[in-house]
């Protein structure tokens, strides 16, 4: 986990650092990525951060829009018009995770529990849209919540989905021995070279790919995950739920996430750096599938 660092200090690499508290907790929220960096309570990190001079590798802690996860070749189709997005994902050929992970937000409202950033995506190539964008962090006694809004302001409909990257800890060295519940019936069949979906659907509980079943809470193991989750099962509040726990300790880690939710991506992190491999679990909560042809439209 990254350094503590004091409210509103400046780093050339995430910018302003914003802290907010309440009670036992206490997040940072900074300005490049308009993400996460740290979040933890009594002192005991719940997200796997990084520090105040570092970039946020493998996306830690950040809103991944206009569309989360791979587009293949950077290319859609929209209204007709087949349009092209830089290539982000060299070997595997793909426009990876949006476009404002790397641009610097703004801090619109902020208090001691809670801060909301914005930034105006103006059109560029490849995506010739303007969008205005939101994302409120608050803390209060039932945890922290991330709210993330986003407003057309342009004269025509355009292509959006949302998603968020946090890398979420237990504390232990491993996540091989972490126990973990998705709420999730499906996953997509991806193709192994560019780990895009195939369009098949697969049952979690159809015969090999009974592996990826974690309806009912077990230990993640050696399995390698980075795999989109379909068909959540959600609670009266509409709310779907997935948890990370240390069967030793008994400290548990829960997210929810609300109907606009429907994926969850869940990566272990075995493409990364060594010193990062395997040691929290990204658990990505998206509005819409990683995709071969056009995000949503909205």
């Amino acid at each position: 986990m990254s350094n503590t660092t004091a409210a509103n200090q400046w780093s050339p690499f995430t910018g302003r650092q914003i802290e907010i508290r309440h009670g036992r907790q206490r997040a940072v929220v900074v300005e490049v990525g308009g993400g996460l960096r740290e979040y933890d309570v009594d002192g005991q990190p719940i997200l796997d951060g990084y520090r105040s001079d570092a970039m946020a590798d493998g996306g830690r802690g950040l809103p991944l829009l206009p569309w989360p996860n791979r587009l293949a070749d950077g290319r859609y189709v929209f209204e007709g018009h087949e349009l092209r997005l830089p290539i982000d994902d060299v070997v595997r050929r793909n426009a990876m995770h949006g476009l404002t992970r790397w641009l610097n937000w703004s801090v619109a409202e902020q208090a001691a529990d809670g801060v909301r950033m914005e930034l105006l995506l103006y059109p560029r190539t490849g995506y010739p849209f303007a969008l205005q964008l939101s994302i409120a962090y608050s803390l209060d006694a039932t945890g922290l919540t991330v709210r993330t809004q986003a407003h057309n302001v342009g004269p025509g409909a355009l292509p959006f989905g949302a998603g968020q990257h946090p890398y979420v800890t237990v504390g232990i060295p491993l996540v091989d021995s972490a126990i973990l519940q998705l709420p999730a019936h499906s996953r997509l069949e991806l193709d192994a070279e560019r780990m895009l979906p195939t369009g098949v659907v697969l049952p979690v509980d159809d015969g090999a790919a009974a592996e990826y079943d974690f309806r009912i809470a077990r230990p993640i193991g050696p399995l390698v995950l980075d795999d989109c989750f379909a068909d959540l099962d959600r609670g009266d509040d509409g709310m779907a739920r997935a948890s990370l726990a240390d069967p030793l300790t008994g400290r548990e880690v829960s997210m929810w996430m609300d109907a606009s939710y429907r994926y969850l991506q869940v990566f272990s992190g075995d493409t990364l750096p060594p010193a990062h491999r395997r040691r929290s679990l990204a658990i990505e909560p998206m509005t819409y599938r990683q995709t071969r042809s056009a995000p949503a439209r909205t």
